[in-house]
């Protein structure tokens, strides 16, 4: 469902003509006054995707929807990009440039040996590793590495960074630099069906996996020739990866003093020379040491140069309590002392305090959010000054932060030096600060996925940091927490910066869970379960939505239980296991079997079952509509109710035969015969006669002469599941005939019907017999037997003998059964059903 652009018949709004996936206009002003008013709330940032074969679209309102992509949806199959448009996309992943003045390059120094041995080792095709500790030049030497290999590979040069990145990660990253698929997000198979065909040389720094996941990327990509940076502790490639090491080790002395001759932009005195020496033998030669000896050098001389200059910069002003910068009227201006050599192995507490108060304050949050610096377009409103951009660039001319793929982090080792200064003693406000304006930012509609994206490292660090801390929220306060991974997560799905949505769902969840949101939590397991459908988990999205299901169903939320159960019958489409749905507040689901409903186990039911004939109407009537069972044990949905529906259905038919029998009856009596059955009756039918002398209540004996049918087909009283069943003792009773039948006249017996009449069907073959009139009938006083409950197999004599009319294939024809029954031969004394019923 698309909140901007609801359908005609949703919510009462009429836009037929509208199309697919456009915002919905807002109606004009009627004043310029009305400006002064309360404003429309923004819209919710919608935005359909491909996800492999289904089609995805991401709210951020109500869930996430998920459906199987229609053939008009499919994209077609993406097209490289083009030489320009490859570098665009390169551009956009390098660093911004500081604001400010621009800085000096430094050059590279040291490194030719090492760069014509990478070279050449890619322009073979080969795939190598250099490796060396943070600080010793490993991203410098890659970039110029990379613009030597620009015109070797047929796709260029592609530019990754691995921080924080997968083997998947880094494939979709991948393919996303070499074609142009906006918006579609291919599934495994095809990944790297499309990688395969990449031929490129791929730059990719601060990889920080090895072994069988590098052996996976490089499987994939049998046409690129990958240059890895990584650091000494990430785990090594495997024995047959066939990738080559360079090691990339310290500068010797005369190159780090040459690099801090460069970093300071002059000449190095004789002290300088020997203090740079004892900082070559500390630092093993690291080309951060010596740019960061630089820029403590530099500070040196703008001090030595005056206090007017140091006003004039505008630095050690809006010193927090506890900071101890240099003052200089402390200081004669030719007597600054150089740095000792404790200080300038570890610079940066000394290189911070010498620094603005904006880029003190930037500092302060980097270190929050472990190292991670925000994009210098936040910085204004995190420190809360309009220049605080420019602390981005004072902070690289110290060498604090490094470039890192598209954004800056804190140099190697800063982390710790500053945490050791004190810069951490206020980490949970900054997080929380920090955690607010990302919360805001992310959630803006003007604000891209991309952009969002781009900032993840950031964002991610900030709600990771800031889920501890959720339970401690006061009482009714929203919480900081949810509210950040609300708004980021459905950015970083809409960017197809998947891993970043998995990990801002994932802290999401369990920040919901310390704040008591059940609400949200349920948001959050039902994302769970998307994005796990859609990388073919199925077992975890199950789990995931019928989670989802379950709370949202306490709080009776019908939208968004409708948007869960549509996802989870995509997950029994794709694994084909039927699905146990929970059942939601107010409501009772049984379990879903979308399979036949086993038969029940005295045979399957009929809408018509076997009718006796209609002279024993309302017998038939009263066995064939029992009171009604409970469903078999695998009845699907709905079942109890259908077989409700079907026990009436069949006593409804059954009671329409009877009655139409009834009415053939008589019509078939009524003639003057000499012999007519109705001519014949007593007052009191003898209870001793049995079935060859006309009686009605008894099975005939075993020695009898009258023809008793098929015993095995003959109908018996309704199991416990309201259909007829067969007796199994094809043999009647010797006895039968020594037994009175029950309900004579005037009494009605357990198995009588309403009338109290003890109509029996009379053999068609048997010679009838007249009544006797003398004989003694039943006393209405003798106790009858007990009632039989209709779940019992009556084998006792008074089961009715069947005939060849009630056994044969027309048995079920109401007209053929009552013709036979209530037309006897010449002489029949037995007592029609229809005239025992009027």
């Amino acid at each position: 469902m698309d909140p901007n652009n609801p359908g005609p018949d949703e919510y009462g709004h009429d836009d037929e003509g509208a199309s697919r996936g456009a915002p919905r206009q807002r109606p004009p002003r009627e004043s310029l006054t009305s400006d002064f008013g309360q404003h429309v709330p923004a819209l919710a940032r919608t935005v359909q995707l491909v996800s492999g074969d289904f089609l995805l679209t991401v709210n951020p309102v109500d869930g996430s929807e998920i459906e199987p992509c229609p053939p008009a949806e499919r994209p077609a199959r993406p097209a490289k990009l083009t030489e320009a448009e490859r570098a665009e996309v390169e551009r956009a992943a390098r660093p911004p440039v500081p604001p400010g003045p621009a800085q000096p390059t430094l050059p590279l120094l040291a490194r030719q040996d090492e760069r014509e041995k990478l070279v050449r080792l890619l322009a073979r095709g080969r795939s190598v590793r250099l490796t060396g500790p943070g600080g010793s030049g490993r991203s410098r030497l890659l970039d110029v590495v990379a613009e030597d290999c620009a015109d070797l590979a047929p796709d260029g040069v592609v530019r990754l960074n691995g921080l924080h990145r997968s083997a998947d990660d880094l494939l979709y990253d991948l393919f996303y630099a070499v074609h142009d698929a906006p918006l579609h997000r291919p599934e495994r198979d095809r990944l790297v069906e499309h990688v395969r065909e990449i031929g490129a040389v791929v730059v990719l720094d601060d990889l920080e996996f090895g072994g069988a996941a590098l052996d996976e990327l490089l499987d994939a990509t049998p046409e690129c020739a990958f240059l890895f940076g990584a650091a000494p502790e990430v785990p090594e490639p495997s024995a047959d990866a066939g990738i080559e090491e360079v090691v990339l080790a310290g500068l010797d002395r005369a190159a780090g003093l040459d690099l801090l001759e460069h970093a300071v932009g002059r000449a190095l005195t004789e002290d300088e020379s020997n203090w740079a020496g004892d900082l070559w033998f500390e630092s093993e030669g690291l080309p951060l040491r010596f740019v960061q000896a630089g820029a403590l050098l530099r500070q040196r001389d703008r001090l030595r140069a005056g206090s007017s200059v140091v006003d004039e910069f505008g630095v050690f002003e809006d010193v927090r309590p506890g900071e101890t910068p240099y003052d200089p009227a402390d200081v004669d201006g030719d007597d600054v002392p150089l740095p000792s050599l404790g200080e300038a192995a570890a610079p940066a507490p000394l290189l911070a305090s010498r620094l603005s108060a904006s880029a003190r304050a930037t500092l302060r949050f980097a270190v929050a959010l472990g190292g991670e610096v925000p994009h210098q377009a936040h910085l204004p409103a995190l420190v809360g000054d309009t220049h605080a951009d420019a602390a981005l660039g004072e902070l690289a001319a110290c060498g604090l932060v490094s470039p890192a793929g598209s954004r800056y982090r804190l140099a190697a080792g800063v982390q710790a030096q500053l945490e050791a200064a004190g810069y951490a003693d206020d980490a949970e406000d900054q997080v929380r600060a920090a955690a607010q304006h990302y919360a805001w930012w992310t959630g803006h509609p003007s604000v891209t996925p991309e952009r969002v994206c781009a900032e993840a490292d950031a964002v991610l660090t900030a709600l990771a940091a800031l889920s501890p801390l959720t339970s401690a929220t006061t009482e009714g306060e929203p919480s900081t927490a949810v509210q950040l991974a609300r708004t980021a997560a459905p950015a970083f799905a809409a960017g197809l910066h998947w891993s970043a949505w998995q990990r801002a769902l994932r802290a999401g969840a369990e920040a919901a869970r310390l704040a008591g949101d059940v609400g949200e939590e349920a948001y959050f397991h039902h994302e769970l379960g998307i994005h796990a459908l859609c990388a073919g988990q199925l077992d975890r999205a199950r789990a995931e939505l019928e989670a989802s299901i379950g709370l949202r169903g306490a709080l009776a939320d019908k939208r968004g239980t409708v948007a869960g159960r549509r996802a989870l019958a995509l997950v029994a489409d794709r694994s084909g296991v039927p699905l146990a749905i929970a059942p939601t507040a107010g409501e009772e689901v049984p379990e879903a079997h979308f399979e036949e409903s086993a038969p029940p186990p005295r045979g399957l039911p009929t809408a018509f079952p076997q009718l006796q004939p209609p002279a024993d109407t309302a017998h038939v009537i009263s066995r064939t509509v029992p009171s009604p069972a409970p469903p078999p044990a695998r009845a699907g949905v709905g079942l109890k109710g259908l077989a409700k529906r079907n026990l009436v259905a069949a006593g409804a038919g059954a009671l329409l035969v009877a009655v139409l029998g009834t009415v053939v009856t008589l019509g078939a009596t009524s003639e003057n015969d000499a012999g007519t059955p109705s001519e014949n009756v007593g007052v009191n039918p003898s209870a001793s006669q049995g079935v060859d002398d006309g009686s009605l209540g008894a099975d005939p004996a075993a020695g009898g002469d009258g023809d008793t049918g098929d015993a095995t087909s003959r109908p018996t009283d309704p199991g416990p599941d309201g259909t007829p069943g067969t007796s199994d003792d094809p043999t009647p009773t010797a006895d039968a005939s020594d037994e009175p039948t029950r309900g004579g006249s005037g009494t009605t017996g357990p198995d009588d019907g309403p009338t109290g009449s003890p109509t029996k069907k009379p053999t068609k073959s048997s010679p009838p017999s007249s009544p006797d009139p003398t004989e003694p009938t039943e006393d209405p006083t003798t106790p009858t037997e007990e009632p039989t409950t209709p779940t019992e197999e009556p084998t006792t004599p008074e089961e009715p003998s069947t005939s060849d009319s009630a056994s044969g294939p027309g048995a079920s024809d109401p007209v053929e059964t009552s013709t036979s029954a209530g037309a006897p031969e010449s002489g029949d004394a037995g007592t029609p059903a229809g005239e025992t019923v009027i």
